[in-house]
């Protein structure tokens, strides 16, 4: 069965972005990761209700190229879930 990834990235004021939870379910277990040469900064509560966002900035020279950002959480179901960000 499909599972429709419930975030959604606002971009509008990078290098500041919010991940916001767009589903209709509370997500428990929120983690965020970066990889690459970018440095970060999160705001990353554990718990992300329908509507409520992560806050993340990015600092780096070219992150578009070299710097990817992981979000992990556990679905209503206890299904645990990875996604990619790239910028």
């Amino acid at each position: 069965m499909a599972y429709r990834v419930p975030w959604q990235v606002e971009r509008a004021d990078a290098p500041h972005y919010r991940i916001r939870n767009a589903g209709d379910h509370t997500l428990r277990g929120v983690t965020v990761s970066v990889f690459g040469t970018s440095r970060f900064r999160v705001a990353a509560p554990a718990v992300v209700h329908p509507g409520a966002a992560v806050h993340a900035t990015v600092d780096g020279p070219d992150p578009a190229r070299d710097t990817i950002l992981v979000v992990r959480w556990f679905a209503p179901d206890g299904a645990e879930y990875l996604w990619q960000v790239s910028f």
